[in-house]
């Protein structure tokens, strides 16, 4: 039986503890300066009482909130069209020859697997050459490239966990393959379904890099946070930088519930 090292198991702990202190104080700040502002009165730094202004100016700017209108939008129609594109692309690999279905998925992965900055150019070279202006419908397309990938592997891997033989029952007993789909499949295929279009409501809603490019006159709301941080930070932007934090954290751990009942059915 092997000895412990209590040197490297000390070392070990310490390094998990500077990683964890070293990710999650920044946010910790965050979340902490959006209610204690920072005061310094000659020349002491301090906080001042604990306040809601910064939330309430940050309801009151118009801008803002025109810009998480944009962002909603984006996210939503971006996610619902991905899981559409999403649930075709995976039909087709699982039925298509094998040499089809590997270049489908490398056409599929390659948009999410480049740098964003080349995702963003590219698309930005192929609006121009098209004569498409850009706007809220470049911005979708833009996000539905760069996301379908995400949803695509995880409806995948729950379709091919299902297996043919569900299919084949059902049309023996006389179903059609759009009973089938609708009645058999899909209601297996739930928690997969909803995981993916939370997953890739997500990253739409924080997608910023490629939006830069293919944005054109709208703004949503990454970009607007971007912009008010060049001119200087502000107490709206720490009270803007908690509540996309908290959402994203909550998106966060509903996937992760989602995806713990589906492995939960899948056992």
């Amino acid at each position: 039986m092997k000895q412990k090292a209590p040197f490297i198991d000390s070392l070990l702990g310490f390094t998990a503890v500077v990683g964890l202190v070293a990710l999650y104080a920044p946010l910790i700040a965050v979340v902490v300066l959006s209610f204690f502002q920072i005061t310094r009165l000659r020349g002491v730094i301090g906080f001042a009482p604990f306040s809601l202004e910064p939330y309430a100016a940050l309801v009151a700017n118009h801008e803002i909130l025109s810009a998480l209108a944009t962002s909603l939008t984006v996210a939503t129609i971006a996610s619902l069209a991905s899981l559409v594109l999403a649930l075709m692309f995976a039909f087709y690999f699982v039925t298509a020859r094998r040499g089809f279905g590997l270049l489908m998925q490398v056409m599929v992965f390659l948009p999410f697997l480049l740098p964003p900055i080349i995702t963003g150019l590219a698309l930005l070279i192929a609006f121009r050459e098209i004569d498409f202006s850009r706007g809220l419908a470049t911005v979708i397309i833009g996000h539905v490239v760069f996301i379908v990938p995400v949803v695509y592997r995880t409806v995948l891997v729950r379709l091919q966990l299902l297996g043919r033989s569900l299919t084949e029952a059902s049309l023996d007993l006389g179903a059609s393959q759009t009973q089938t789909l609708v009645h058999v499949i899909l209601p297996q295929m739930r928690p997969a379904l909803i995981s993916g279009l939370l997953l890739a409501f997500a990253i739409s809603f924080d997608e910023t890099l490629i939006t830069l490019f293919v944005a054109g006159s709208e703004t949503t709301l990454p970009i607007r946070l971007w912009a008010m941080m060049r001119v200087g930070f502000v107490p709206e932007i720490n009270a803007l930088a908690t509540l996309i934090l908290l959402f994203t954290a909550a998106i966060t751990v509903a996937i992760g519930l989602m995806q713990r009942s589906q492995g939960e059915r899948a056992s």
